[in-house]
């Protein structure tokens, strides 16, 4: 990959990192690519992105849903379509999608990917997972929101377990603290780097009042808001966002400057204390991941790069192939059989 001789070592040198270890440690049997569907669908790509593009235009929220949609499957069981899966009338246990951290999963995203499923699977039935189908997706609203366009590699099978109390411990809360996160994502085996860098994707999409209502009024059990953000930005989230009795389906962008492109303004936000969460926060707070944050602040190009880099090894968590852990479900909420 080139770089201008502006480009800061730290990214080539995460590149490199990044590549290198996936090669390293992935088993050539699991292994993706970007020509898994050469000969079985080589349309692939074209037929998802005939909806996504259409998605986009009719409704620009699909764009921040689907991707967050990414990282909640990839999060659980890996990135399997296991956040794809509806619970079963009368079932004892929720399915993924229900659980109380995936409630607000916004239905535009599950939209996307089932009327992509349907295109797909018209023109290549029982070949494409909807796992890829996520991935592919995801890949493309990035593009559409104004980010990088990257090859995604395929390859996954569709997991066989969707379980809703496996989800609240492999998310990230809204409150969580640099060390929460880096041992969170550790867990998943990226680095606090990628971490920092995945967390860019909060430059498109909202987050409802109750992720950071407490910012606002009683930071910390101090009765007082939060002392790193900006008054300005308070003031206006404290009038959408009532202490008590507020309207639930109010939401707040992420990105206050920048809310419906995909660019590096999130991290300029941070550096101006205009964080939405004290989880995006804490990242500027932070030392191990200040010096991050300032230096992607400055850079889009290197952000870009370097997220879609950490996009695709996130996309390698946890895959699945075979029947005996996968499966191919021509509906992606139902598993097969």
């Amino acid at each position: 990959m080139s770089s201008s001789s502006s480009t800061p070592f730290f990214i080539s040198t995460l590149f490199f990192l990044v590549s290198f270890c996936n090669a390293a440690t992935r088993k050539p049997s699991y292994q993706l690519s970007v020509n898994y569907y050469a000969k079985s669908c080589p349309q692939l790509d074209q037929l998802v992105a005939s909806v996504t593009s259409q998605q986009f235009k009719e409704a620009p929220v699909s764009a921040p849903a689907t991707i967050r949609l990414f990282f909640h499957d990839c999060f659980v069981e890996g990135c399997d379509g296991s956040v794809l899966i509806s619970s079963r009338p009368g079932s004892k246990e929720l399915a993924e999608r229900d659980a109380d951290d995936n409630k607000e999963l916004a239905a535009e995203a599950f939209d996307t990917i089932n009327k992509a499923r349907a295109v797909v699977e018209s023109k290549c039935p029982g070949v494409v997972s909807c796992a890829d189908i996520l991935a592919v997706a995801a890949r493309d609203f990035v593009h559409l929101a104004g980010g990088p366009n990257y090859a995604v590699k395929k390859g996954r099978w569709d997991g066989k377990i969707s379980l809703a109390s496996r989800v609240g411990s492999n998310l990230p809360r809204a409150n969580a603290t640099v060390d929460q996160l880096v041992k969170l994502f550790n867990s998943k085996g990226l680095t606090l780097e990628e971490m920092v860098i995945l967390s860019g994707a909060h430059t498109i999409g909202f987050a409802h009042c109750k992720e950071f209502v407490t910012r606002l009024y009683d930071y910390k059990g101090t009765r007082q808001p939060d002392p790193y953000i900006d008054p300005r930005l308070l003031k206006a989230l404290k009038m959408s966002c009532p202490h008590y009795g507020g309207n639930t389906d109010i939401v707040a962008p992420f990105d206050v400057t920048t809310p419906f492109s995909f660019d590096n303004a999130y991290y300029g936000n941070l550096e101006a204390k205009m964080g939405l969460l004290a989880s995006d926060q804490a990242l500027f707070l932070d030392p191990r991941t200040k010096v991050l944050v300032q230096k992607l602040a400055k850079e889009k190009n290197n952000f870009f790069q370097a997220f879609a880099v950490a996009m695709d090894k996130m996309g390698s968590i946890g895959v699945k192939r075979g029947t005996r852990h996968g499966e191919r479900r021509k509906d992606c909420s139902m598993h097969m059989g």
